[in-house]
């Protein structure tokens, strides 16, 4: 199959579209689940597909899922298959997951006949934070089967970090909980010349970005680490002009739950105190995230298992430290028990360590990823629902 998933996933890849409407990549997907016997639904007011695959015989459900949203990034890879969506491309290896999706569906109805249960699978937009998965659970796709899911696995690909041909994972957290951040100093304007005139924003966002980094070293444990950059500071209009307000736009990341719950209050506290000191004030814009992405142990077994099975002893990669990164596929993580995980698509010869990596405008993933992730997902139906 892999020459097929490999067209369909350069189909996927020419026209890149962006968050919760994705009417020509929900077209394709439907397309290349045609004729696989599947009850297929599509989303009421976003482009989500889900198709149900019932077995020969009554027996427990689970869910496989892949995104399908891409990035407003401009494509730099010199595929011959490159984005043809100015601006728009997909970055992080979606196309992937919707191609690896197809593959396991179409592995799995050749063997409808030895299921004794049912495949949920979850075609999902707005990944890239639209928190698509959260919309397709309050619109039922848990329950897509007729009864709750009792297992749901995805699989991320990665264009470098990874060894070429491995599948990595870790028990446990795998990934961040991102939160953003509007900090908003506010002072009175002056002239450049008299800054004793006026209350300057300017030093005390900047005292402020320094401060917020000794309060992630000293008001929280070092094995329990939090990120917090500040990725743009954005004050005044010119030179000789002391501005009225400046504003820090910033990103927090969190590993654990009780860490994420103090992670607000604490960063407010340090925002509000430091401009109180200079006679300023700060308001806080504090937005929630996805939750952290997190692997039920036992599932996460069982998927080492199953990618030593299929593809050796060497294939499986144990992650020593979750990534930074934030992934929606933890809403569905919450409800039921399963397991994450990230799938080399490194290209040959590429080296994991200087390989553009996703969301790079140089990213470029390995098509015979696709057959690790088809022969995976679909490998994990087939045993979660052995096991009744």
């Amino acid at each position: 199959m892999l020459p097929e998933l490999a067209a369909l996933r350069h189909e996927l890849h020419k026209v890149p579209e962006l968050a919760l409407d994705l009417p020509k990549t929900q077209a394709l997907v439907l397309d290349a689940l045609d004729g696989l016997g599947l009850e297929v639904t599509v989303g009421d007011g976003l482009s989500s597909v889900v198709a149900v695959l019932h077995g020969a015989r009554p027996g427990p459900a689970v869910l496989l899922r892949g995104d399908m949203d891409a990035l407003p990034v401009t494509e730099q890879t010199g595929e011959p298959f490159s984005s043809e969506h100015d601006g728009l491309m997909h970055a992080c290896g979606h196309d992937m997951h919707v191609a690896g999706l197809v593959g396991a569906a179409r592995l799995l109805a050749a063997r409808r006949d030895e299921i004794a249960g049912s495949v949920v699978f979850m075609f999902q937009p707005g990944e890239e934070g639209d928190g698509g998965a959260e919309l397709m659970i309050r619109d039922g796709v848990l329950d897509a089967a007729g009864q709750r899911v009792v297992g749901a696995y995805g699989v991320h690909v990665s264009s470098g970090l990874l060894p070429g041909g491995v599948v990595g994972g870790r028990p446990g957290t795998l990934m961040a909980a991102p939160d953003s951040v509007t900090v908003t100093v506010r002072g009175a304007g002056g002239h450049g010349s008299a800054p004793h005139r006026a209350l300057d924003p300017v030093p005390v966002a900047a005292e402020i970005v320094l401060a917020l980094q000794a309060m992630v070293t000293r008001r929280f444990d070092v094995f329990d680490p939090v990120v917090v950059t500040v990725g743009s500071m954005h004050a005044g209009t010119a030179n000789n002009v002391i501005p009225a307000t400046a504003t820090l736009e910033i990103t927090v990341r969190t590993f654990f739950e009780a860490t994420w719950l103090a992670a607000p209050e604490r960063l407010r506290e340090v925002c509000e105190h430091v401009a109180a000191a200079h006679g300023l004030t700060a308001d806080v814009d504090y937005q929630r995230g996805y939750p952290v992405t997190v692997n039920d142990p036992h599932e996460l077994e069982r998927t080492a298992r199953l990618t030593r099975e299929l593809l050796g002893g060497d294939a499986w990669f144990e992650m020593p430290a979750p990534l930074a990164g934030g992934e929606d596929f933890s809403y569905v993580l919450q409800e039921v028990p399963g397991a994450f995980v990230f799938v080399s698509a490194l290209t040959p010869g590429a080296d994991p360590a200087t390989a553009a990596y996703n969301h790079s405008p140089h990213a470029r993933f390995d098509d015979s990823a696709l057959a690790t992730s088809a022969s995976l997902l679909a490998a994990l139906a087939l045993d979660r629902i052995a096991e009744g």
